[in-house]
Formats: C-alpha cells, sequence, structure tokens
C-alpha cells in the first residue's frame, strides 16, 4: 500500500506539471471532470483519482500580501546648492501608524525646515538616523511597512453604535427606589450621629493640616534653583554666526529720526474698506514703508549696493530686493520681495501676506529668502518704542520700524498731540556716509508722512 501511494503521488505531481504546460500525458482517465483546457488555478479544491490509488485534495492558493505589505525606504530629499546638510528631528516613532504625505520628520538647515513626508499609508518600522541626527542629500532616514488603508475607515462605524450605550444605564436607575421604609429607617439612623459628631474631630484634623508633610515639599520647590539646556538647532546657530560676522565685519552705525503717522492712518480708514473689496486685501502700514524704502533707495543707490570683499569693489544693484523680516517660533527669517520698484500696495501687501502664510506654516523655501538688497524690520508689532537693529549680510543696511505712540509734538508753533513713530537705520559706514543715510531716512519719513509725495516723485 505504501509504494502504490508513492506511484500515486508521483502521478499527480507529473499530473500536474503536465496540466501547467497545456499538455497531459494520462488522459482524461487520470483526471475525471477535468477538461484539458482548465487552467490549475480554477481548480481550488478538486478531488483527483489517479490509477484508482488512493484520493487527494489539492488546493491552490492566491495571495496579495507582497503588494500590500512592502517595504520602502525613504531618503533625505535633495537640498539646495547652498546647502549640504541639515538635522533630523523626529515627529513619529517606531510602530507609529502614518497616512500618506503625512510628516515624519523634519530636516533643519542652516536657512530654513524641510519637511519629510511618508510617501503611503503604512507604519514606520525603523529609524535610520537618530533625532538630531546629521544628514546629507540621499541619506536613508527611515523604513515604512506599506499598509493598506481601509482598516481607517472601519473606526467611524465603530463610534455610532457606542453612543447609544449609556441609554441603558439610564433605564437602570430606577430600581434603588424600591426598597421599602422599614428597612431605610434603620439604615439611615446610623449615619446621623457621627455626622453630628464630625465637626468635633474636624477642628483638630483641619489643625493637623498646616504641619502636614506636602507643606515643606512645597517650600523646597519653590526656593529650588534648577536649569536645563536645550541644544540650539541649526538655524538658530546660523543666525548667530551670520549676526557676529556682521557685526566684526561692517562698521555699523545707527541714525535716527520720527515719522508722524497721522496722514497715512487716515488715508487708511478713508481707503480700507474700497481697497478691501477690489483687492481682496487689508491695507496695512507695512506697504507703505515698503514702497517708501524703494522710492528711497532709487534716490540713494549706494544703501542699495555692497561692498564685494574679495575683488575689493562696491557692487551696485539695478534692481530692489526688499526683505521683510518675520519672528517665528523657531527663529528669524527674511523672505524676500522682489523688484518692489516695479509694485504697487496692493502687490505689496499681496506678496507679504504671502510669504507670512509660508513663514507661519513653515513653508518657506530657501528661494524665497534667497538674496535680499535691503531689509526691514517691524519691532513695533510687539510694542517696541525704540531699537537700534542689526545688518543682515551681505546687505549695507537695514530699516528698524518701532511701535506708533501719541506724543505731543510741535505743529506750527503750537503744541498737538500726534501719533509718532520712531524710525532708525543701521547701515556700513564703510560704505555709507552720514550725509547719505541720513538723507536716505528723510526721503522716507516724507514719503510715509504724505505718500503723494511719491505720485509726484518729489
Amino acid at each position: 500500500m505504501l509504494s502504490r501511494s508513492r506511484c500515486a503521488s508521483r502521478a499527480l505531481s507529473r499530473s500536474l506539471s503536465a496540466l501547467r504546460q497545456g499538455s497531459c500525458p494520462l488522459g482524461r482517465r487520470s483526471l475525471p471532470g477535468v477538461s484539458l483546457g482548465q487552467s490549475p488555478a480554477h481548480l481550488d479544491s478538486r478531488k483527483l483519482l489517479v490509477n484508482n490509488a488512493s484520493v487527494f485534495s489539492v488546493r491552490f492558493f492566491r495571495t496579495t500580501a507582497a503588494c500590500r505589505n512592502d517595504v520602502v525606504t525613504v531618503k533625505t530629499p535633495a537640498f539646495a546648492e547652498s546647502v549640504t546638510e541639515g538635522d533630523v528631528r523626529w515627529e513619529k516613532a517606531v510602530g507609529d501608524t502614518v497616512a500618506e504625505d503625512e510628516v515624519v520628520c523634519e530636516i533643519e538647515t542652516d536657512k530654513t525646515s524641510v519637511q519629510v513626508p511618508s510617501p503611503a499609508a503604512g507604519v514606520i518600522e525603523a529609524l535610520l538616523v537618530p533625532d538630531g541626527g546629521k544628514v546629507e542629500g540621499g541619506t536613508p532616514l527611515f523604513t515604512l511597512r506599506k499598509t493598506a488603508a481601509a482598516p481607517a475607515k472601519a473606526k467611524p462605524a465603530t463610534a455610532p453604535t457606542a453612543a447609544p450605550k449609556p441609554e441603558p444605564v439610564v433605564t437602570a436607575a430606577p430600581p434603588p427606589p424600591p426598597p421599602s421604609p422599614a428597612a431605610t429607617i434603620p439604615t439611615a439612623m446610623p449615619p446621623v450621629p457621627p455626622v453630628s459628631a464630625q465637626p468635633v474631630d474636624t477642628k483638630p484634623v483641619s489643625a493637623v493640616k498646616p504641619s502636614a508633610a506636602p507643606a515643606p515639599e512645597l517650600g523646597a520647590v519653590k526656593g529650588a534653583r534648577s536649569e536645563h539646556r536645550v541644544k540650539m538647532n541649526r538655524m538658530r546657530q546660523r543666525i548667530a554666526q551670520r549676526l557676529k560676522e556682521a557685526q566684526n565685519t561692517c562698521a555699523m552705525l545707527t541714525t535716527f529720526n520720527e515719522v508722524d503717522m497721522s496722514n497715512i492712518q487716515e488715508m487708511r480708514a478713508r481707503h480700507k474698506d474700497a481697497f478691501l473689496k477690489k483687492h481682496n486685501l487689508k491695507l496695512g502700514f507695512m506697504s507703505a514703508f515698503v514702497k517708501a524704502s524703494a522710492f528711497a533707495l532709487q534716490e540713494q543707490p549706494v544703501v542699495n549696493a555692497v561692498i564685494d570683499d574679495a575683488t575689493k569693489e562696491m557692487v551696485y544693484r539695478d534692481y530692489i530686493d526688499i526683505s521683510v523680516a518675520v519672528a517665528t517660533p523657531r527663529g528669524l527669517v527674511v523672505p524676500v520681495i522682489r523688484n518692489v520698484e516695479a509694485m504697487n500696495f496692493a502687490d505689496i501687501e499681496r506678496t507679504i501676506g504671502e510669504l507670512g502664510e509660508k513663514a507661519r506654516k513653515n513653508e518657506l523655501a530657501i528661494e524665497d529668502m534667497d538674496g535680499g538688497t535691503f531689509t526691514i524690520s517691524n519691532g513695533g508689532v510687539f510694542g517696541s518704542l525704540f531699537g537700534t537693529p542689526i545688518i543682515n549680510p551681505p546687505q549695507s543696511a537695514i530699516l528698524g520700524m518701532h511701535g506708533i505712540f501719541d506724543r505731543p509734538v510741535a505743529v506750527g508753533g503750537k503744541v498737538e498731540v500726534r501719533p509718532m513713530m520712531f524710525v532708525a537705520l543701521t547701515y556700513d559706514h564703510r560704505l555709507i556716509d552720514g550725509r547719505e543715510a541720513v538723507t536716505f531716512l528723510r526721503k522716507i519719513k516724507a514719503a510715509v508722512e504724505d505718500p503723494r509725495v511719491l505720485l509726484l516723485d518729489l
């Protein structure tokens, strides 16, 4: 019987291989009920009789698990030409489930942060770089096992079924009232004496509380002198380096002036609704200073110039790209408004709004901050009254705006209260003389106090 079984299994193997090749040497008699043209893939479970020997049950399985559970390795995206490396900050951990395009980590570079999204839905299997580790373009970051997105859809279905559960609990509340009054009287009587006795006992208890152990611990915490350390992110390190280089390189000097904001406030109050209706933008004060700066830079091109230390030449730019300093939780960024000389107020407000939104969402690209011929810093949004800004290298000057405060000023021989703003211009004295700097700042003052100066090209 054993030899017959072996022979039968061998014959079955030969028959199956013949079926796969399209021919069957055993003929129809070997496989009853199966046509020769039928593919073995259709034989999910079929009994085959071979030479009147034993009966075998043969099953064929199909699977797509290999397609759904592919493991992929995600690498660091390519950096810009001026960036060579960055530090990894993980947003997810091993075992976390992520959706497609969900941010897994951020790479902090000298100028901005690059978000690395998940290429597909799946589970993070391994993190190939430690948190804070340095990476270059193309460095493997993590491995992801792809999964189907169907399980996530099943969760909302269970939520509505769980909601009606509290209803039967409410119906279960009535049973407590039925106890007989005879039973409730003796049970209610014993608790009453301790309640009347409690006020007597609570006095010593309250007296003991001040001497309890937690009081000294709280005092110890308040008097503790502790500290903790936080590593500087790459952007903050770069900011510190650049500002120190500016301090060591430039011969910085600051000149001041004050701007009467009465006319610009009146113009804004009169036309802000029409401006909003036509351009779908709010009219602010920043566009007035940006446009006034472009006007003054055209009058004093040396402020828009820069020193090339390598060739010892002064480079005059025929275009005006103004950087606007924006404070973010990660540090100060300076997105650039390009070709301001060809813009009107609406164009400037629209560009400022777009760049500000990118900065808040941490979506600024290096191209958005590259270049710039002049910088404006507005400390007035934080309530600053007075200050001296520091040059943003390799530029040669920076304008500092401050808060608007009502102050008494002399107007036509009389003292009036006007909304006033202090402005400051810090410049590189190696390139810009005091006369040019003061004239430049006065031009900004005139254009903001009376915008008709811009229209009349005065």
